[in-house]
């Protein structure tokens, strides 16, 4: 067993990926129900890669007959244009586009059968093009491809995604990259927040700024001091704040919870020992009596799916999240 990783933790890994197979539907995706809309290419990609953090693989694993029919069903979304969508289910579907570069980059790295690998491999090779051509000026993305505009949840989103596809050999321009990491760059505060877009003068998100850190790190840029500054400020936050990632992240925790443990699992064993025994352990106590978690009011998927991401990050399977 991976040293932090207690027997209550391991009961509750079980029971959420329990649920999300029992929850899975007959085409391979996972939907929301809630009133903000299904996003099934965004959901059935973050499922996916909680399943994957467990050790199954579309070629092996106790469920990979469920992940092979999620890479299925994410590789149905992808349009014409290279989008990874559908787009009347999801009316920000540049979060789904990034989380499915993620999720097929990693299924892509797993997979065994070349003619899947090629299916696989086309997709993302579209799939980054659209990425690289809905940049904006300033190096980031907004909700849509055509929007011209850009914020900080999508950019990372999009940032780790392409990272993800040149980890397993996929050709992306190092000057995309480069053109938004500096987009989060400038997005800093003086107090070392991130706030909502590089334009504005607006206040730090704490939400987004955990996210900017694991990006950065993501991409490699491990003394990168703007990382630095992003991680003392996240830090100081949930040193001083006695209600823990709630009062920090209000109304996009798990969002937060799944970058924040990136972060300091990437950062250093310190940080890791620092951070992950409390959320631990919230987590084991917040889980639904069927095994699921409810995520910032997006329902029981998202929140199952990355309560899953974090909790199995000490079994260092995914190798996007691997230091």
């Amino acid at each position: 067993m991976p040293e932090l990783l207690t027997p209550q933790a391991q009961q509750a890994i079980q029971r959420g990926t329990e649920y999300l197979i029992s929850v899975q539907n007959t085409d391979g995706s996972w939907r929301s129900r809630t009133n903000m809309g299904a996003y099934p290419c965004a959901l059935t990609s973050l499922a996916g890669l909680a399943l994957m953090a467990g050790g199954h693989t579309p070629v092996e694993g106790e469920y990979s007959p469920q992940l092979r029919k999620a890479v299925q069903y994410v590789l149905s979304c992808a349009n014409p244009t290279g989008l990874i969508a559908r787009i009347d289910e999801e009316q920000r579907p540049m979060f789904g586009h990034g989380f499915a570069l993620l999720f097929l980059s990693q299924a892509y790295g797993m997979e065994r059968d070349p003619v899947q690998m090629q299916k696989i491999r086309t997709v993302l090779e579209k799939g980054i093009e659209l990425t690289v051509r809905s940049q904006s000026r300033d190096g980031g993305w907004l909700y849509t491809p055509d929007a011209n505009g850009d914020e900080g949840a999508v950019t990372v989103t999009q940032i780790q995604g392409l990272r993800a596809c040149r980890n397993v050999g996929l050709e992306v321009p190092k000057s995309t990259i480069d053109r938004a990491l500096g987009y989060i760059e400038k997005s800093v505060n003086p107090d070392g927040g991130i706030r909502y877009t590089a334009r504005d003068r607006g206040p730090s998100r704490p939400p987004i700024t955990a996210a900017a850190v694991a990006t950065l790190y993501n991409a490699g840029a491990y003394e990168n001091p703007v990382a630095e500054r992003c991680l003392a400020y996240i830090k100081r936050l949930l040193q001083t704040s006695r209600g823990g990632t709630s009062a920090v992240y209000a109304g996009h925790e798990y969002y937060a919870i799944l970058y924040t443990g990136q972060a300091m699992y990437l950062s250093s064993e310190a940080n890791w020992q620092f951070f992950f025994p409390n959320m631990r352990d919230e987590l084991v106590s917040r889980q639904s009596t069927d095994g699921s978690w409810n995520g910032d009011g997006v329902g029981q998927t998202y929140g199952t799916a990355i309560a899953l991401l974090t909790l199995q990050l000490p079994y260092k399977y995914l190798p996007i999240l691997q230091r």
